[in-house]
């Protein structure tokens, strides 16, 4: 072969080579069209629902101690034992207080002695006077007749005046007798309280939670000896992304899955939403109550919380990986006449499998694009395949 035909196949081989470099750049490279996968707007119904962690904790807790201060005598009861109302469950040193109930008593047994003493001389006091009126009004009459003298009669009228002196005196003397009697019933009453007091009773039907004190230990007024729960008002204090929370209400079912039972969910329901809300975490807490409480279930046990929300029926959604951002604005990537657009869209409900309520922006048969190997920019070349 000579010289020149050599020249003429090397550039023919080299021409061969710059095409096919183009069309390799073309077709897979940087001006190759966007290979995207795309999907169109479904109908049906959503399940919504909202995802929470909480910890299990008791709406009814009280805390029980003394209201004055002193040694702690005796604690009938420990950590994990039932009690019923009104049980006692320990009790302070009363120290000198039973003695001085007992010398109040015996000061109102007397003033009860007292009392009866004032009474029957009032009684003996009413019957002279009632006597010596008698005779005075008898004195009066012979008086007037002439049968006696004037002097006579007076006697007997001053007679019977002294004796209603003497009678008020035995009154205010009974009442003033009376007066020390309710007196001695209060001190009683008061030491008798003072000695109750000193008793720590368990205010319902509940469960002992903590015993922070042991017999023997002098505490103050006010400090917690014992801790107990209503187990009967155990509930999960979750906390829920404040997004979506709008549609909680009280009494939606939900379901509980217990950190240490997580073989079998528990039904519950919400029941109670508390104002006050997290700014920091964006959170808000709901309480959510067993519907059946398991027995043996431990105070602050962690629970992973699904509340179940109002179905949407018959509505249009799109899988939540089809949602992007671009320019501050929430919409999706279109492809039309092979180019990429970006299209705003309002949106509704969203549910924890990965769908969202498309409310405005789309129509039925727009092709929308759920999946790209990179980001999009408007008007960018697309390619739709399947997988």
């Amino acid at each position: 072969m000579d010289s020149r035909r050599k020249r003429q196949l090397y550039s023919l081989l080299f021409l061969l080579l710059i095409l096919g470099a183009v069309a390799l750049i073309v077709v897979k490279g940087p001006f190759a069209p966007v290979e995207v996968q795309t999907t169109a707007l479904r109908q049906g119904a959503l399940h919504p629902a909202l995802f929470g962690i909480g910890t299990v904790e008791a709406l009814r807790s009280y805390t029980i101690g003394p209201n004055r201060s002193g040694r702690l005598l005796d604690l009938r009861v420990d950590h994990g034992d039932r009690v019923e109302k009104g049980e006692l469950l320990g009790k302070m040193d009363p120290v000198d207080l039973p003695a001085r109930l007992l010398s109040a008593r015996k000061t109102l047994e007397k003033m009860e002695h007292s009392v009866e003493s004032a009474q029957a001389q009032v009684n003996e006091v009413q019957a002279r006077l009632q006597l010596a009126r008698d005779e005075a009004l008898r004195y009066q009459q012979l008086a007037g007749k002439g049968l006696t003298s004037q002097e006579q009669r007076e006697t007997k009228q001053t007679e019977a005046d002294a004796l209603a002196d003497s009678h008020r005196s035995a009154q205010a003397s009974l009442e003033g007798t009376r007066y020390d009697l309710e007196r001695a019933q209060a001190e009683v009453e008061v030491f008798q309280a003072q000695i109750d007091d000193l008793k720590l009773v368990a205010p319902v039907d509940g469960l002992i939670t903590g015993r922070e004190v042991e017999p023997g230990s002098v505490v103050m007024a006010g400090t917690t000896v014992l801790r107990m729960v209503d187990p009967g008002s155990l509930w999960v204090r979750t906390r829920i992304n404040q997004e979506g929370s709008s549609a909680l209400g009280l009494g939606l079912p939900a379901q509980i899955l217990l950190r240490t039972r997580t073989e079998r969910p528990l039904k519950g329901h919400v029941a109670r939403l508390e104002l006050i809300a997290d700014s920091l975490t964006e959170e808000r807490w709901v309480d959510v109550a067993f519907d059946d409480i398991p027995e043996g279930v431990a105070i602050g046990s962690l629970a992973n919380v699904t509340i179940r929300l109002p179905v949407v029926e018959d509505t249009q959604w799109l899988p939540a990986a089809a949602l992007r951002r671009h320019q501050g604005v929430s919409g999706v990537w279109t492809l039309r006449d092979g180019r990429a657009h970006f299209t705003e869209v309002h949106t509704g409900t969203r549910t924890l499998d990965g769908k969202v309520q498309i409310l405005q922006g789309l129509e039925p048969d727009t092709a929308v694009i759920i999946y790209t190997p990179r980001s999009l920019t408007e008007g960018d070349k697309l390619k739709a395949v399947s997988r």
